[in-house]
């Protein structure tokens, strides 16, 4: 019997044409084949919904504005191409091009660092918003050349030296000079007796010390050794500054600017034409008039009357304001059960996030007997191809309003689950806080508005570090902060789908939540 793999290919036929060629080029490239051929599906190949705002980012950098459910609907090398192609002739209007901004006058923030900035002025001292990650370093490390790295990064990103001052109670972006370098702290722990209970102290501390927004940078790092060649790295940023895919673009250039810096290599970067600033002021024009109207009009239509909690049965009552301290529970879905769940989406024009969120949708309602149900799932919203290179907060959060009235069977509720998602994608431009703006739910201490259950398929696209005659490993973080009652956090490793379920500690105890992941995988088998 073929494996799933044999089916992925069809015959090979050649592509036709300028349309074709010039795709299938692109499919290659972002997708790692050899060659793409017409009939072949950009999903059975390997493709993923990130790799889909790509390949979208490069075909509207050729002039075709084309939305992201036209890949669903076409998917096949060949279909795609008619349909751009067609598109092409019918249109003049891409997306405009984003062009730098004076930086003499008041530089805007984006619309979600705005939000970030407000939630901050409510608790100054909060951890809620760090992303920290742990890198173990084996190997002689180079200390001046790893400051010189770091200070050059910060002076190549604008939102890395990016600070928020208040001014007559509205923030602004100033920006540190580009030699202000990163702060970096640097530990010696050999041969200190209680070497492991310090190593545990000084990473909490660096994860959860407060930073300034007003003063900056947002950016810091902490060395800690433990041996002549055994090095523990702490990085931690604001969440105003960074997010999931600015963290690959950190991995890439720090490699490249550390092996710079030793003398390994020539600087390979290429100048950035634009800046986060840029984009800021970008979005805030283009999103505007009758674009702002269109996507306002359908995020209020979608959540109109939507319920205001999921009620989850949990262990403890809700306390009166939420708490954001949490734990997790790993998740693991095997090999035989994720090759089927491929197939699956494959025949009913899914991606894995898609089924996946279906099955866990069914489980929500069965726990809390609500059949009309609200995830939050977080969206790279990098539609953009000027901005992909860039670190900076782009990431927005899409409300994703889920129907499982009138007990539909596998078939019904991926369709409802894909309509879902393919909608919320293509009106994701307007930023969440906005949307909660629009539907104006009932605010309350006790959780979150509009959702409390985020679910992020993590496309684990975080590159690999290279640094000459270094072993970099990333480590294990004890940093539990969750922001929703629960937090499901997947990603494909190999042949086998897998990640964490985030819970609040305040509402749930381990065995709960166990039972959880056990109620997600009978359903995914089922």
């Amino acid at each position: 019997e073929p494996d799933a793999g044999a089916l992925a290919h069809h015959v090979y036929e050649a592509p036709r044409g300028e349309w074709e060629s010039t795709l299938a080029q692109i499919w290659a490239e972002l997708l790692e084949v050899e060659r793409v051929g017409r009939h072949d599906s950009f999903f059975a190949l390997g493709g993923h919904s990130l790799l889909a705002v790509r390949l979208m980012n490069r075909v509207s950098a050729l002039g075709a504005d084309v939305p992201l459910a036209t890949l669903f609907a076409s998917p096949t090398l060949a279909a795609f191409a008619a349909v751009v192609s067609a598109q092409l002739n019918q249109q003049t209007s891409a997306l405009p091009e984003i062009t730098p901004v004076p930086r003499e006058g008041v530089l805007p923030l984006s619309f979600a660092q705005q939000r970030l900035w407000f939630l901050a002025q409510l608790d100054k001292t909060s951890a809620n918003y760090h992303i920290p990650f742990v890198l173990h370093v084996r190997g002689p490390l180079n200390r001046v050349a790893w400051q010189q790295a770091l200070d050059a990064l910060l002076a190549r990103h604008e939102a890395l030296r990016s600070t928020f001052v208040s001014v007559e109670g509205q923030p602004q972006v100033q920006l540190l000079p580009a030699d202000t370098g990163v702060p970096l702290r640097w530990h010696d722990l050999r041969g200190v007796p209680d070497a492991d209970a310090q190593l545990s102290r000084l990473t909490a501390d660096e994860v959860h010390a407060p930073f300034d927004l007003a003063r900056g940078p947002l950016m810091r790092v902490c060395v800690i050794q433990l041996a002549d060649d055994t090095y523990q790295c702490v990085f931690t940023q604001h969440h105003i500054v960074s997010d999931g895919w600015s963290l690959e673009v950190l991995i890439r250039e720090l490699s490249a600017l550390y092996a710079v810096s030793v003398g390994a290599q020539a600087d390979p970067l290429p100048p950035l034409t634009i800046q986060y600033p840029d984009y800021a002021a970008w979005q805030r024009q283009w999103l505007s008039g009758e674009r702002l109207q269109t996507q306002s009009d359908y995020w209020r239509a979608t959540l109109a009357d939507a319920p205001v909690l999921l009620e989850l049965p949990t262990d403890r009552p809700r306390p009166a304001q939420q708490s954001f301290a949490g734990a997790h529970v790993p998740v693991q879905i095997d090999a035989s059960t994720t090759q089927a769940l491929k197939r699956l989406s494959a025949e009913h024009g899914t991606t894995l996030f898609m089924t996946v969120l279906a099955a866990w949708s069914a489980v929500l309602a069965r726990l809390s007997g609500q059949d009309d149900l609200v995830i939050g799932t977080p969206s790279a919203n990098r539609g953009h191809a000027a901005i992909e290179p860039l670190i900076g907060f782009f990431v927005n959060t899409l409300a994703l309003r889920v129907d499982l009235s009138g007990e539909p069977n596998t078939s019904e509720l991926l369709k409802r689950v894909r309509c879902t998602t393919l909608d919320a994608q293509a009106h994701q431009d307007l930023p969440f806080e906005q949307v909660v703006e629009i539907v104006q739910p009932p605010r309350r201490l006790n959780h979150t508005p509009l959702f409390q259950v985020m679910f992020a398929w993590q496309n684990n696209e975080i590159g690999q570090w290279s640094l000459p005659e270094l072993d970099v490993k990333p480590g294990e973080l004890n940093y539990d902060m969750v922001r929703f009652d629960l937090e499901m956090h997947l990603y494909e490793a190999g042949e086998q789908i897998t990640g964490s379920l985030h819970y609040a500690s305040a509402l749930f105890d381990p065995t709960t939540i166990e039972r959880h992941v056990g109620y997600l995988k009978t359903m995914l088998q089922a």
